[in-house]
């Protein structure tokens, strides 16, 4: 366990901030495409073609993006409502030790996950801490950092549920790989017998073997006081126009609105090609109506929820520039060839784990790193004759592995647990090595 310290505060060291990665991975992109790939016109100098080429890229995921920032918010928000947080009372009520708590924060976390990554981490992180506060009256003892590592521990199922960019994206009619890949619907790859198997192991094992960790770790007595509830409170005189923004009958006519439409959707589609990016948020946003008192309630939620967003708004373009050089420049063609070389149809979809498992650590975001690897992952596998569905795949197991080494999309469950990086890091790096196995066997097998 001390090695393990060591080493996850080494990475911790080591690496800057995710926009600083962001800007190093640019410059980086573009060295690599100036010395690896030849001029597309050769009347232009070689500076002022690669940056036109970053700058066309820079555009061309602002849809994307905001899909992406929704997904964050709204399911932010479906966690700090009232229902979800009696859900979360009536399970910690059931916790009596150490190992129950850490098993039912990550079997529930993971759960939730796999329906919502941005309720999952956010579910989780209020599940760690209600854990925690629990403890704290009942004088239980538990390991606080371990549970905030099962509170963590949904973001390495993610990509393979229902909110997985990547599989959501190539459903969708004009993404940006149409011309080579088409339309994959979700029966290939999110509802695929292999991704079911790994979410139904992911699920069941990593809980339990988190268990098993709880017992072979030290238990102590926690000290916190639990947060002020922050419920909007309705003035005691609202006028005119005002009183819409408390009343209850108002916000439910308006979510039965969204949820009819979703139903309807859902009706004028099969073999769940309905359920895309916008599909999702759409849904996320209907319940978060549902859910919230009133109009008021709903706001406050989502101002306490947009700040996890801002990585999102200000990284995205940066990761879009990239995916621009990339592309524009052939670059991506020179990675395939390199890729190709030393796999087979067998180890392909492995390679394509650890490679994206390593991208992750310089693009911390599922969706940028689509867009960023994408066009290399489906190049290779029509060369081999891999079958897409499980590239893509194998590219949402890398990036969701390594989010247990990757501190970027903790910060929000840092900032509600009051934990340290340093402190769930070795926790996390146990389960990233569980992870692993369990994907490398899957790839190898299906």
């Amino acid at each position: 366990m001390k090695n393990i310290i060591r080493f996850t505060e080494f990475l911790q060291k080591a690496l800057p901030s995710p926009f600083t990665i962001a800007v190093l991975l640019t410059y980086l992109t573009f060295l690599l495409a100036w010395f690896l790939t030849p001029a597309k016109n050769p009347e232009l100098p070689r500076v002022a073609e690669l940056s036109g080429f970053w700058a066309k890229g820079f555009w061309e995921l602002l849809t994307f993006s905001m899909q992406m920032m929704l997904m964050l918010v709204l399911g932010y928000v479906l966690a700090l409502t009232p229902p979800v947080n009696q859900l979360i009372a009536r399970i910690t009520g059931k916790i009596n030790s150490g190992q129950s708590a850490v098993f039912l924060v990550a079997f529930f976390t993971i759960l939730f996950s796999w329906v919502n990554w941005g309720l999952g981490l956010i579910f989780g992180a209020v599940f760690a801490r209600k854990i925690a506060e629990h403890a704290s009256a009942k004088g239980i003892a538990i390991n606080y950092p371990l549970i905030g590592a099962a509170g963590y521990s949904g973001l390495m199922v993610w990509h393979g549920g229902l909110s997985g960019s990547a599989p959501l994206k190539i459903t969708e009619q004009g993404h940006f790989l149409t011309e080579q890949m088409g339309v994959v619907p979700l029966t290939d790859t999110i509802f695929s017998q292999m991704n079911i198997t790994v979410s139904i192991a992911m699920l069941l094992l990593l809980p339990v073997f988190l268990w098993w960790v709880s017992k072979k770790v030290r238990n102590s007595e926690v000290n916190l006081k639990p947060v002020a509830n922050q419920t909007e409170q309705i003035p005691e005189k609202t006028e005119g126009a005002e009183k819409l923004d408390y009343s209850r009958v108002f916000i439910l006519v308006l979510a039965f609105v969204f949820l009819l439409t979703v139903f309807f959707i859902a009706q004028s589609a099969g073999n769940f090609r309905f359920v895309n990016l916008n599909f999702i948020n759409f849904s996320l946003f209907a319940l978060a109506l549902l859910f919230s008192k009133n109009i008021a309630a709903f706001l406050k939620y989502v101002n306490q929820s947009i700040g996890a967003a801002s990585g999102i708004l200000i990284q995205f373009p940066l990761y879009a520039g990239i995916m621009g050089i990339m592309k524009y420049s052939g670059l991506f063609l020179v990675f395939t060839d390199a890729f190709v070389s030393v796999s087979n149809a067998v180890t392909l979809p492995v390679y394509t784990l650890f490679s994206a498992g390593i991208v992750n650590f310089f693009v911390p975001s599922g969706g940028g790193q689509w867009a960023v690897q994408g066009p290399v992952i489906v190049e290779a596998a029509q060369r081999l004759g891999v079958a897409i569905p499980k590239m893509v795949m194998a590219l949402a197991y890398g990036d969701e592995w390594t989010n247990m080494l990757q501190p970027f999309w903790a910060l929000p469950l840092l900032g509600i647990t009051g934990l340290k990086a340093k402190e769930i890091v070795p926790y996390t790096f146990i389960l990233f090595l569980a992870g692993g196995v369990i994907f490398i066997l899957a790839l190898l097998l299906f």
